[in-house]
């Protein structure tokens, strides 16, 4: 029995990645008879994107599309105009693109100030600006009020990239090795903190950012294919994506407990709630999954950009266990590490 048959209903969690999630998409997608154009990437695969590859070029499009509910509309760290440019950049990123161009929809609850809209599309329009991108289409409506929870931000991002470049979930090799890029949980522990009624002090701030820089300088490495995969950990953190790659590879990821980067305050706020911050989402971040006899050369380069200073190697793909993620702990044992069955922190972006 699946969770639909038993529930009948959508929950909160359904929307909040892991187990649920994936249901519910399944169950949203299962009648979508063409699922993919030009034999490119496409819902089958639930990558980050999807591929249309140019028949004509040596190139191909790469198209993802994105909701963002986060709440509160306003964050340390961020906003809602902010993090739709950022969450849907970043995914395109993930995929080996070149980010090209935006669409966005803007749905607001009637009732909702001028002055927070005007915060909001600022905010969304200034950061596509100083990332040279184009928003060439949307549409916009207005809910009554009570029908909605403020404002919705709807994007789709359109990027470009070569052919030649594999950059695939289900990419993963044996003897691979894993890197994060930073910290992990930032994002979703910065807006715990700043919700009404947790009574959390913290100048935790959200890791909100786009990735480019870090992609800029690995650049060659990705024209190379010493990268098989990557993602940003969003929603339900790193052990849903590496979750998925395992799964979609059909291999197992082993991760070093000592080498995952946590900030103390993350630690303490998901202690102090009973969270695992391994589930919680970043926004600033990304994993990367790389051939082994490249991966010290490449986090060199990441740890020379700002952004990349905290990176580090944390696990190996090996082929035991297959589809399962592993940790070797600080006090010598090994733990599985699983899917989340929904995020924790409801409407994080």
């Amino acid at each position: 029995m699946n969770a639909f048959e038993g529930s009948k209903s959508i929950r909160l969690a359904h929307g909040a990645g892991g187990i649920l999630q994936e249901e519910l998409i399944n169950f949203i997608t299962k009648s979508i008879f063409k699922k993919n154009l030009n034999n490119g990437i496409g819902l089958e695969e639930m990558d980050d994107g999807a591929t249309i590859p140019l028949k004509w070029k040596d190139q191909e499009l790469v198209i993802t599309a994105d909701g963002h509910t986060i709440h509160p509309l306003i964050f340390p760290g961020g906003d809602l105009g902010k993090l739709s440019i950022c969450g849907t950049v970043n995914d395109l990123l993930m995929m080996g693109a070149e980010p090209l161009a935006l669409t966005s929809i803007v749905i607001v609850e009637e009732g909702l100030k001028f002055k927070t809209l005007e915060k909001i599309m600022n905010s969304f329009n200034t950061t596509a600006n100083e990332l040279g991108l184009a928003i060439i289409a949307g549409d916009t409506k207005v809910m009554p009020r009570g029908t909605l929870n403020e404002m919705i931000l709807a994007t789709t991002g359109i990027g470009i990239r070569e052919k030649t470049i594999r950059i695939e979930d289900k990419n993963l090799k044996e003897g691979d090795k894993i890197i994060i890029t930073g910290t992990i949980g930032d994002h979703g522990t910065a807006l715990m903190a700043a919700r009404e009624g947790l009574n959390i002090t913290s100048e935790l701030n959200s890791d909100l950012t786009v990735l480019t820089p870090i992609m800029e300088i690995i650049k060659e490495d990705l024209k190379k294919n010493s990268i098989h995969a990557m993602k940003d950990p969003t929603r339900g953190g790193i052990a849903a994506a590496l979750n998925d790659w395992a799964k979609k590879s059909n291999k197992s990821i082993y991760l070093e407990e000592d080498t995952i980067p946590i900030k103390k305050e993350v630690k303490a706020i998901c202690e102090m709630l009973g969270l695992d911050p391994f589930n919680i989402a970043s926004e600033g971040r990304a994993l990367l999954c790389v051939e082994s006899t490249r991966a010290h050369e490449i986090l060199m380069k990441i740890r020379k950009t700002s952004l990349g200073k905290d990176a580090e190697i944390i696990g190996e793909v090996k082929k035991d266990h297959p589809k399962k993620v592993l940790l070797n702990t600080l006090i010598g044992g090994t733990r599985f590490i699983d899917m989340p069955l929904g995020e924790n922190i409801p409407r994080i972006c």
